[in-house]
């Protein structure tokens, strides 16, 4: 199967969007009844998590953590002005692996998909790998 592109616009700096009803979407419209799907995001100033999507606080809450830990402005040499969103980007990671069984993602109750923006606003793209098995 060949890789399947989902195109986002973030909006803020640094933003959490959930993208699991996307990914479930893309899995369900692949045909494929079991197996794994790889999300990965092709940027090195974002990433993608697993974490919970019941209560919207938790993705701020992460948000203001990696910030109060990795300030925009700090002591960084890279010459962009963005070396805080590489490394949240190196600690969040830019991929997830989930197991798809009977056309359905298998998540815990409480989880979603996110797409982690940390130097936004700007176009970005999540790639969907699905191998069966």
């Amino acid at each position: 199967m060949k890789v399947i592109k989902i195109s986002l616009k973030t909006s803020e700096r640094n933003q959490f969007i959930d993208i699991t009803d996307k990914i479930t979407d893309v899995i369900y419209n692949s045909g494929i009844e079991n197996g794994i799907a790889i999300i990965y995001t092709p940027h090195t100033t974002a990433g993608i998590t697993i974490n919970e999507n019941a209560d919207p606080s938790v993705r701020k809450d992460i948000i203001n953590f990696l910030n109060k830990k990795i300030p925009y402005h700090g002591d960084y040499k890279h010459m962009e002005g963005n070396a805080d969103s590489h490394i949240k980007s190196s600690l969040i990671g830019c991929s997830e692996t989930v197991i798809i069984e009977n056309k359905r993602i298998l998540l815990g109750t409480w989880q979603g998909i996110f797409f982690c923006e940390f130097d936004g606003p700007r176009r970005r793209e999540v790639w969907i790998k699905i191998i069966e098995g």
